[in-house]
């Protein structure tokens, strides 16, 4: 049982990296250059998509670290 919950935890762990390297952070050196740093959007399509998809990611995450704390 052990052994699933690690392979579980590392298989979401690689999903959780990858879904936080894909965002797009927005800032960048627009900034400097007066690009639209300043501007408040919303989330639409796929970026809206990944950052729910980061989020359920790093609760399950936890819920395996927990898990596997129990286990052993």
């Amino acid at each position: 049982m052990a052994k699933w919950i690690q392979i579980g935890q590392l298989i979401i762990a690689i999903l959780l990296i990858v879904s936080i390297l894909m965002q797009n952070s927005g800032t960048g050196l627009s900034g400097v250059f007066g690009g639209l740093g300043g501007v408040y959007r919303t989330k639409r399509g796929l970026e809206r998509s990944l950052f729910i998809a980061t989020i359920v990611l790093s609760a399950l995450f936890l819920l395996t670290a927990l898990a596997s704390l129990l286990v052993k």
